[in-house]
Parts: structure tokens; C-alpha cells; sequence
């Protein structure tokens, strides 16, 4: 049964925005209130935190589908919806962040850091809102968004400060056992451990964490064995120590080609020439260990390492070899900029970036591509006539019907507003922008003009309360 899951691809979605509402405030004796349509709820995020008491990405391999709440719709009486409730997914720390195509979106290390990763639609607005000068009573309000929706895919990147690197077999996970609490599985045979263990070791003042890579191997970087899917863990370590079997039993294998190896593999991986290396020369307490310790050691030191001969059974040279890897990555910390304060990046529109794009596809097509006309497209409810002039009009103010005239646009040629999959698609006519300005008054009243003459306001009451009392009279609760 799988424990530990370092990778997954998570499938999110937002939730969608409530749609407005289109209402006219009716009370008695007032039966041209005005518009009171509120507007909808906004949809719900999905947000990725980070969350020390999580370890693995277990969770969402087992259920990687994930969806945030709606937005209500708006109500009658100026009543908004209620926004949808975030999703909040908690992840490891020292997660990333990527997209299908492996671009990196957030690095998220440290407690309580946040990444948003799948937006809520905005709330549609309702009628009250839509009302202006011109528009006194909207009969329509806007769509709900719909939430932003995608794959991305995690992978954990363990933060550790040291990380041991080594064939199967070296020792690595003794030495974490005896060097901290962890507990990790021991064993005498090749890929004891299939987990990246990790272990909290105290050093005088200094506290640090320790890694225990799984054994790699000639090939890791290339999928072979277990490596590959592990050596990420060693990316965001300070010092490597490279763990050498002194009493290894395989003939063919002897503590500096295994270094080379190793080397070798991490080279080929990428991104740690810069890692200071440690070597420990592990099992000294076996009389071969210990001979065959002091044959290599001249030619390390002459590679420029630093050495260390330890045991793991006997303890012999733990104290020194925990001090040392505590100075080291004491010295990287130190050497670490100081994190900086939030900063707001403000990224100023080009003055003469229009927000919107007008191409030529084939003969008689425009695609129009941007993120305002994409959106109004979305809210829009093509069963209502005065919300397509409302959004007509819209477009002609940004200066759409202008680019499609520069473009080469003639009337009768097929416009799209949007991508390929969910585009809408319209028969171009030059006169849509006068079209809009009446489909805009379709909102107007003008028995809510002002001002008119007392006696005037007076007899207009008195017909609607006519009416209404014949209406009243008419009513059969029965029939």
C-alpha cells in the first residue's frame, strides 16, 4: 500500500459566480419602485497552503479531483448572494507548483504560504447596479463567471538542510537514526528504504534537519532504480555528504568509484555544483572498514574533501560529524539573503495596449481575443434582447466595431468573441453600434423623468390605484 506520494496531478475547479438578479421593487401605491436586482455571490477559490503537520501528497493521489463552492445568485431587495467558501487544500512544505507542460508556477515553502490555484468567477451584476442617468430600469442583470478550472501538478521537494547520498547499503539510514529521533527501516539489503526519511539533529545552538536520500545508482538520473524519482528531495539541501560503504561486500565495488558514481549522477541531474560535499567513511568499526578507510583517504583529501570516518554501531565519530555539518549550514544560512517584506509589483498598462485583439482568420472571420470582451461574453444572457445591446454597446466603447473596421471587416463577415472551444460567433454589421444605443434605452422609463408637474404625478396615481383596485376586484382566488 503506498505511504508516501512525492508527486501527483491535481485536477481543480473554481467556483462559479451567482448570477444577478433582474427585480423591480413593488409596494403598494408604488408600483414603479425601481430596479432592486442584487448582485450574484463570487465563486469559491481553490487555495494551496503550506501545513507543517502535512508530510505527503497521499491525499490527492487518492482523490485528486477538487472543486470549490458557487456563488448564490443575487435576490429582490438589493439582496447580494452569498459568496462561495474557499477550498483550502493543505500541502507539504517544499511543494512546487507546475503546470502540464512543467513550467513552474509557485515554489511554497514556509508555513502558512499561499497560492491560488484555480480563481472564482465574479458575481454577476444585478439590475440596481446596471441602473444609471440613462438606464433607469434595466429589465436584465449580468451572468454569473464561471470559475477558472485546469490540471496542475505537484511535486514535494523535501526541505532539509543535509542532505545523504549513497549507494543501497552505505549506512545512510543508520546514521540518521543515531544522529536524531527519525526511526527509519533498516535492513541489510539493497533498497531498504523506498521513502525519503527525515530526521531533526541538535548540535550545540544549532538545530538542523538531515535527509536520507534512497540509493541511487548507475542510470538514476535517467529513471533507473529509485533515484530519479527521489533526487529532487536533494535540491533544496545546503551540504551533501556523500556516504561511503568501507565494508562492502560486493567485490566489484570499492568506496571511490561509488563516488564517482554518485558524483557522476548528480551532475547529471543539474543545480548542485554549488552544495559543499562532506564525505563520511562509514562501518570503520569492521577491521576491513577501517583498513581499507585509511588506504582511500589520502586520495580524498587530495580531491579537496572533507573526511570523516564513523560508525553507526560503535557511534565512533558522530559528535565530530554532527558539529561539522552544523557549522555548515550555519555558514549557509548566514550566507542567505534576509527575506524581504511583501512588495506589491505594480505593472502598468501600455498607453497603447487596447486590452483586446482583432485577427483575420480565412476570408470572411475576425477573432476578437481579450480579457474584458471574453468576460462581457460570458455574462451576457443571449435570450434577453437588452442585454445584447447592453453588450453590444460595451464593445462599440471599447472600440471593437473601430478595430474590426481597421482589420477589413465588412458587413456579413463572421466575428468571434473568445478561444476556438467556446467562442461566440455573430454576422458583423456596421450599424450594431446604433443598434446598441437604442437596445441601451430599452432601460429607460420615462414615467420615471424628472421633473413633471404636481397635478401631473397626481393623476397618474390615481389611474395606477384604479387599476389596481379593478384588478384587485377581478381577482377569483377560486377559479
Amino acid at each position: 500500500m503506498t505511504t508516501f506520494v512525492d508527486r501527483v496531478e491535481l485536477h481543480v475547479a473554481a467556483g462559479n459566480g451567482g448570477h444577478g438578479c433582474a427585480s423591480v421593487h413593488r409596494e403598494k401605491f408604488k408600483p414603479l419602485g425601481g430596479p432592486d436586482g442584487g448582485n450574484g455571490g463570487r465563486g469559491g477559490d481553490v487555495i494551496l497552503v503550506v501545513d507543517q503537520s502535512v508530510t505527503t501528497l497521499l491525499d490527492y493521489h487518492h482523490s485528486p479531483h477538487r472543486k470549490a463552492t458557487n456563488g448564490k445568485p443575487g435576490e429582490g431587495g438589493n439582496r447580494s448572494g452569498k459568496d462561495g467558501a474557499d477550498l483550502v487544500l493543505p500541502v507539504p512544505d517544499g511543494t512546487v507548483v507546475l503546470d502540464r507542460h512543467g513550467q513552474v508556477l509557485a515554489d511554497l515553502v514556509g508555513e502558512g504560504t499561499r497560492y491560488v490555484a484555480a480563481q472564482g468567477g465574479r458575481g454577476g451584476l444585478g439590475n440596481a447596479a446596471l441602473a444609471s442617468a440613462r438606464r433607469k430600469a434595466p429589465g436584465f442583470a449580468l451572468l454569473g463567471e464561471p470559475g477558472r478550472a485546469g490540471d496542475v501538478v505537484l511535486e514535494l521537494k523535501t526541505v532539509a538542510d543535509v542532505a545523504l547520498v549513497g549507494y543501497p547499503s552505505a549506512g545512510k539510514s543508520s546514521l540518521i537514526a543515531v544522529l536524531s529521533a527519525a526511526k527509519p527501516k533498516i535492513a541489510d539489503y539493497p533498497f531498504t528504504t523506498l521513502v525519503p526519511n527525515l530526521g531533526v539533529v541538535t548540535a550545540g545552538s544549532t538545530v538542523y534537519t538531515i535527509a536520507d536520500v534512497p540509493g541511487l545508482i548507475p542510470g538514476a538520473s535517467k529513471g533507473k532504480g529509485l533515484g530519479l524519482e527521489f533526487l529532487r528531495h536533494v535540491e533544496r539541501c545546503s551540504v551533501l555528504v556523500h556516504v561511503l560503504d568501507t565494508a562492502t561486500l560486493e567485490s566489484e565495488r570499492d568506496p571511490l568509484s561509488d563516488l564517482d558514481v554518485i558524483e557522476a549522477e548528480l551532475a547529471e541531474y543539474g543545480g548542485l555544483d554549488d552544495r559543499p560535499r562532506i564525505v563520511v567513511l562509514n562501518k570503520i568499526d569492521i577491521p576491513d572498514g577501517q583498513d581499507l578507510a585509511d588506504i582511500i583517504r589520502p586520495e580524498l583529501e587530495a580531491r579537496g574533501y572533507r573526511i570523516f570516518e564513523v560508525s553507526a554501531v560503535s557511534r565512533q565519530g558522530l559528535k565530530e560529524l554532527s558539529f561539522a555539518l552544523a557549522g555548515v549550514v550555519a555558514e549557509a544560512r548566514a550566507a542567505k539573503p534576509k527575506e524581504e517584506a511583501t512588495r506589491i509589483v505594480i505593472r502598468p498598462q501600455a498607453v497603447d495596449d487596447a486590452g483586446f485583439t482583432v485577427t483575420a482568420e480565412g476570408e470572411a472571420l475576425f477573432r476578437v481575443r481579450g480579457e474584458k470582451p471574453e468576460r462581457w461574453v460570458r455574462q451576457t444572457d443571449f435570450n434577453n434582447d437588452e442585454a445584447v445591446g447592453y453588450l453590444a454597446d460595451r464593445l462599440n466603447r471599447l472600440g471593437v466595431e473601430e478595430e474590426l473596421m481597421k482589420a477589413g471587416a465588412r458587413p456579413g463577415d463572421g466575428v468571434a468573441i473568445g478561444p476556438d472551444e467556446d467562442a461566440v460567433v455573430f454576422d458583423w454589421e456596421p450599424s450594431l453600434a446604433a443598434g446598441a444605443e437604442m437596445l441601451g434605452r430599452r432601460g429607460e422609463d420615462h414615467r420615471l423623468d424628472a421633473p413633471r408637474p404636481a397635478a401631473q404625478r397626481r393623476r397618474e396615481r390615481e389611474a395606477e390605484r384604479d387599476d389596481a383596485e379593478a384588478a384587485y376586484d377581478d381577482f377569483d382566488p377560486f377559479a
